[in-house]
């Protein structure tokens, strides 16, 4: 997502933040075999050996090449094989075949990070001239320690064993109870939203531009498992008057009857998670669902999804509540303060907002115009990120963005109300 707003200077904290997001790339990948990092289980996931080669390419190519040329490289086939979708610096490897690289072996890119990370702190110490792309390549990486863990829960999912990643989490949460839904309301307004430039973010994100809302609510937290099985009894899946009719045609073509990963054993609900197979907790976040799926059960509840400027406007002046993967769980935990508006953590959120480019909006110049601005159509806006997000990489103004179909992320939905 973007070209960093504002150039930084080389300091011991660049160099530390630069190890520890590194580090936890690794962490995160520390109990899979070389086989579990090399399967892919569909054309949207890319296996977690690609997400750590793909990370390391990036600061290779933009940062470390174009100061000490292409010596500095640490294969001459690894630009081919990890490029994901920059045309500009040439061609690359399909991605529905990324699986078939059983060649580099994980150690082998291992080795690649190690040699890596050698030439940026080198970099970072002595060159603090061409920092300009550190902060977007540290958020770049964050994004893909973020599509590892959903990647590998798609990949576990589909074996019959259902590994664990962290088959030692103890949620201990049965007995918890949701907070109970509140309906918060906005006046109408005339306002700002955007990044202001004063800090790191993402090109799509700015510019700060103005905007005109209506009054609204909005809930104090995301829907939960209990509230979509009550739409799933009242035959929400099978009554097209709630649907888009690109929704219900979707829906209809694969079969859709639960949320993803939802599966009935002696007769109640269970879903597959990061640590392994598990009842279905009803008072946590529904998660693993489609922007049909969501905007249906708006419609169902006699609401509406949220627009992106009516969450933003909610949201920017609310501390972070909800569960982020610094919690360990990777899964979304149950919102139970009922004097807390849970804007942030446990589930993306689906918007009711396309993902185009604000008012304004430029594309940067060179490669790293590819990051976000080619992608502005035919996706929707998702807000506030996950269980599976970095607590330190969301912010008020952040716009996650996928295919309305698609439902391997950790996305649920926050329902809103015209006034």
């Amino acid at each position: 997502m973007a070209q960093p707003i504002k150039k930084r200077v080389s300091s011991p904290s660049e160099l530390e933040r630069y190890r520890a997001v590194r580090a936890q790339s690794m962490a995160l990948v520390s109990t899979l075999s070389d086989a579990d990092a090399t399967a892919q289980s569909m054309p949207d996931a890319s296996p977690a050996k690609w997400h750590l080669a793909h990370t390391s390419w990036f600061f290779e190519e933009f940062m470390l090449a174009p100061i000490f040329g292409d010596k500095i490289r640490f294969h001459d086939r690894f630009s081919f094989l990890f490029n994901s979708y920059y045309d500009a610096v040439g061609t690359r490897h399909e991605r529905a075949k990324r699986g078939l690289l059983t060649r580099p072996s994980l150690d082998e890119v291992f080795a690649y990070r190690r040699h890596v990370d050698a030439q940026m702190e080198s970099l970072i110490r002595d060159h603090s001239e061409a920092l300009d792309l550190l902060d977007l390549g540290l958020a770049h990486e964050q994004q893909h320690q973020e599509l590892l863990l959903t990647d590998i829960l798609h990949l576990f999912a589909q074996n019959p064993l259902q590994p664990a990643l962290k088959p030692d989490v103890n949620l201990q949460t049965a007995n918890l109870e949701a907070a109970p839904l509140v309906w918060n309301t906005f006046d109408g307004v005339v306002t700002e939203i955007g990044h202001d430039g004063e800090a790191f973010a993402f090109d799509c994100e700015t510019p700060l531009h103005p905007i005109i809302v209506r009054p609204f609510e909005l809930a104090s937290r995301a829907v939960t498992n209990g509230e979509w099985l009550s739409f799933m009894k009242a035959g929400g899946y099978e009554s097209p008057q709630y649907w888009l009719s690109d929704g219900f045609a979707c829906a209809q073509a694969e079969a859709w009857q639960a949320p993803l990963y939802w599966h009935k054993r002696e007769d109640q609900w269970h879903t597959m998670t990061l640590s392994g197979p598990q009842r279905v907790n009803l008072e946590a976040p529904v998660t693993h669902i489609s922007f049909y799926e969501a905007d249906a059960y708006a419609t169902w509840a006699d609401a509406r999804l949220p627009t992106e400027q009516e969450w933003e406007i909610a949201a920017r002046e609310t501390a972070p509540m909800g569960t982020f993967a610094g919690a360990g769980y990777y899964q979304p935990q149950v919102q139970t303060a009922a004097d807390q508006n849970y804007y942030f953590g446990d589930v993306w959120e689906w918007m009711a907002s396309p993902f185009t480019p604000y008012p304004g909006f430029t594309v940067a110049s060179g490669a790293v115009g590819e990051y976000n601005g080619k992608f502005m159509s035919g996706q929707m806006v998702l807000r506030g990120g996950s269980c599976a997000t970095p607590d330190d990489h969301i912010r008020a103004t952040y716009r996650n963005f996928f295919h309305p179909e698609k439902r391997w992320q950790f996305s649920g939905l926050r329902l809103a109300r015209d006034i």
